[in-house]
């Protein structure tokens, strides 16, 4: 009768740690990079004027590499989100609106899933998500060098920062992602725009440290 007991809860034990993992399995990875309307990486000034009067606006971007969603396989698509608040998004306190685009390539069924996903990662980022639409999505990755666009929607350019200066000089970087990343670097941003909608008025950026690239997973 013993040898059943201790047979059983080691049954039991190795079923519960088979769920805890299946529980903890990654199921999307990809390319992310986002652009955000304040200087992620600068001196304490620059840091210190911007964060009450900008910093309000930022332009993320996914492109799953490999997983699935619901028993949907999302490789290869693409999504965008344009994310604009009433404070400076380092405030989580900060009423929030977004705009989720979803490439016009995926099938209904993965347009779907990717927003069940995106939905269920990252609601408290969004806020109040105003539209879902379907529109042409472009990301384009080589090295540290990303390009997004989306037709008459927003688009962003970034490279990587010379020399990497954000990992000799962590105490610079004063944001965090608005998504958790691995490997996470600052990007200089060459050129980025949102042409404005119900979410948010138009803005530009060029020439500052206000982008963030990685890899993410879930």
């Amino acid at each position: 009768m013993r040898k059943f007991w201790l047979l059983g809860l080691l049954l039991a034990l190795a079923g519960a740690l088979a769920f805890g993992s299946q529980a903890g399995t990654t199921n999307l990875t990809g390319d992310y990079v986002e652009v955000r309307t304040a200087s992620v990486f600068a001196g304490a000034c620059h840091y210190n004027g911007e964060l009450v009067t900008t910093g309000r606006d930022a332009v993320m971007a996914w492109r799953v590499t490999a997983g699935e969603w619901q028993g949907v396989d999302l490789a290869g698509v693409r999504a965008v989100a344009v994310v604009s608040a009433d404070a400076n998004l380092a405030d989580r306190q900060a009423t929030r609106r977004a705009e989720v685009v979803i490439d016009s390539a995926a099938s209904a069924t993965q347009a779907d899933a990717i927003v069940a996903a995106l939905r269920s990662k990252y609601a408290a980022t969004f806020g109040h998500v105003l539209v879902v639409r379907r529109a042409p999505v472009e990301f384009t990755r080589e090295a540290e060098a990303y390009s997004v666009s989306v037709p008459n929607v927003a688009e962003l350019t970034v490279r990587a920062m010379p020399n990497h200066e954000c990992c000799k000089m962590p105490h610079l970087v004063w944001y965090d992602p608005l998504v958790p990343l691995a490997g996470r670097r600052v990007g200089l941003t060459l050129k980025a725009s949102f042409a404005g909608d119900a979410v948010g008025e138009s803005w530009q950026q060029a020439g500052q440290n206000s982008a963030f690239y990685g890899n993410f997973a879930f």
